[in-house]
C-alpha cells in the first residue's frame, strides 16, 4: 500500500539511499535536512519524480516540521550528530542535535498518529565485553567528561523517549541500533574509516590507524541496511520493539587497512596513530563491536547479503566515479 513517509536527514548517506528504495517502491517520500553534513547531490536525480519532496530546512523549526509530519503516514527519523570526528569536537551540539531533534520528532508524530521509526546506535553498548551485542544487554559506560559517553547517553535517551511515548501514549515506535553501516555516498569527512582508508589508498597516502589498530569491527552495506529499515516500517509485529542491524564479519583495523591497500591496488603504508593524535587527551575506544542480529533475522529473515570485500568495492568504485 503505497504510505506517505517522511525521511529526517534524508540528504544524508544512509537517508538517500533509503529515499531511492522507498520512491522506488511507490511512496510519497518527504525529506527534511539542513544539509550540515548531508550532500543535496545524494537526492537531485530524485527531484525530477513528483512522488518526492525536499525541504532545506532543520528539524527544530517547529513550524516547518509540524507542517511537514501532518502529512505523512510515517517517520523515519534519521537526522542526528554522526560521526566520531564531530561528536569529539562539538559535544553541545551533538547532545542538543540528538536529545531535542528526537523529542521534537516524538511531539509531532503524536501530534499526527504517524508510526515512527528511530535510529540508535551501537554506541549504546559502550564497554560491554559480551560478545554479541544483544538488544536487552546491560550498558556499561565511561565518564561524562569524555565525550563519546556522552553521545551514547544521547541516544540511549532518544530510546527511552521513544519507549516512554510508546507505553505512556501508544505511540507506534520501533528502534534500531546500527552497527558500521558504509557504501556509495559515505565521506570520510566526520572519522567515518572505510571511506578515509579508501581515500587515502587511492591517493597513494599512508593510511591512518588509530591506536594499535587491533580494535575490531563489524561493517555492513547500507543497501543491506536500508533494507532492514524498510523491513521493519512495513511489519507491524516490530512496533515497540528494538532491533540491532549490522555484519557480522569481523576484521580488525589492521587488517582492513591491508584490505583497501590490496582492493585499490594502492603502494599506500599504513601509519599508527595515537588516539591523543587523532582525538586529543581522554579519548576511550572499544576493542569489540560485534551485533546479535537473530531478533531482526527472526522477524524479517534478514540477514547481509554483502560481504566486507563486494563493500570495499562498492566504496572504491564510487569514489573513483
Amino acid at each position: 500500500m503505497q504510505q506517505r513517509i517522511l525521511i529526517t536527514g534524508g540528504a544524508g548517506f544512509i537517508g538517500s539511499h533509503l529515499a531511492d528504495i522507498l520512491v522506488a517502491e511507490g511512496h510519497h517520500v518527504s525529506v527534511i535536512d539542513n544539509l550540515s553534513t548531508g550532500n543535496i547531490k545524494n537526492i537531485e536525480h530524485l527531484f525530477a519524480n513528483t512522488n518526492f519532496k525536499f525541504i532545506r530546512d532543520t528539524i527544530s523549526n517547529e513550524i516547518v516540521l509540524d507542517r511537514v509530519a501532518s502529512e505523512c503516514d510515517i517517520i523515519v527519523h534519521l537526522a542526528a550528530a554522526v560521526g566520531v570526528k564531530l561528536v569529539v569536537e562539538r559535544p553541545v551540539h551533538t547532545l542538543e542535535t540528538n536529545v531535542t531533534g528526537t523529542e521534537q520528532v516524538l511531539k509531532v508524530a503524536l501530534r499526527y498518529r504517524c508510526k515512527v521509526l528511530i535510529a540508535s546506535t551501537s554506541e549504546v553498548y559502550g564497554k560491554g565485553h559480551k560478545i554479541p551485542f544483544t538488544e536487552d544487554d546491560d550498558v556499561l559506560l565511561g565518564s561524562t567528561s569524555i565525550s563519546r559517553w556522552g553521545y551514547a547517553v544521547s541516544k540511549m535517551l532518544d530510546e527511552s523517549l521513544a519507549f516512554a511515548y510508546w507505553t505512556e501514549y501508544g505511540l507506534p515506535i520501533v528502534l534500531f541500533r546500527l552497527f558500521n553501516t558504509v557504501g556509495p555516498r559515505q565521506t570520510g569527512h566526520y572519522g567515518m574509516v572505510i571511506p578515509t582508508f579508501m581515500q587515502q589508498a587511492i591517493n597513494g597516502e599512508p593510511i591512518t590507524v588509530f591506536g594499535d589498530g587491533n580494535q575490531q569491527r563489524c561493517f555492513c552495506d547500507v543497501s543491506d541496511v536500508v533494507r532492514a529499515i524498510a523491513g521493519l516500517m512495513y511489519n507491524q509485529a516490530a512496533i515497540g520493539q528494538l532491533f540491532n542491524i549490522g555484519g557480522n564479519q569481523e576484521v580488525s583495523m589492521l587488517e582492513l587497512a591491508e584490505r583497501v591497500i590490496k582492493i585499490a591496488q594502492s603502494k599506500s603504508e599504513i601509519k599508527l596513530v595515537t588516539y591523543s593524535e587523532a582525538f586529543g587527551s581522554g579519548f576511550e575506544d572499544m576493542q569489540r563491536r560485534v551485533p546479535n542480529t537473530k531478533k531482526i533475522f527472526n522477524l524479517l529473515n534478514w540477514k547481509p547479503l554483502l560481504n566486507l570485500d563486494q563493500i570495499l568495492v562498492n566504496v572504491r568504485n564510487s569514489l573513483l566515479n
